[in-house]
C-alpha cells in the first residue's frame, strides 16, 4: 500500500514519466494503479498510514466527480 501511495503521489515532470515509474516500480499499468489507489483511499488503514495524502486524494477525486456531474462549462 505504501508503495502505491508513494509512486502515485510523487511529482513527475510528465505523464509519461509517471506512467513509466508506475510500470517499473509497481509492475502495474497506470490504469490498474489508479483503480487500486481509488479503492485504497476509502479504507481506514490507508488513512492511518498517510492521512494528509489520503485526504488530498479524496478532495481531488470529489472535485473531479463534481466537475463530471456538472458537465462542461457554458
Amino acid at each position: 500500500m505504501r508503495h502505491l501511495l508513494a509512486v502515485a503521489t510523487r511529482g513527475y515532470p510528465t505523464r509519461a514519466a509517471r506512467d513509466r515509474a508506475i510500470r517499473e516500480e509497481l509492475d502495474l499499468t497506470p490504469t490498474r494503479c489508479f483503480l487500486l489507489l481509488n479503492a485504497a483511499i476509502d479504507h481506514a488503514d490507508t488513512l492511518r498510514i498517510a492521512p494528509v495524502t489520503v485526504n488530498r486524494l479524496r478532495r481531488i477525486r470529489e472535485t473531479q466527480r463534481t466537475a463530471r456531474e456538472e458537465g462542461p462549462a457554458s
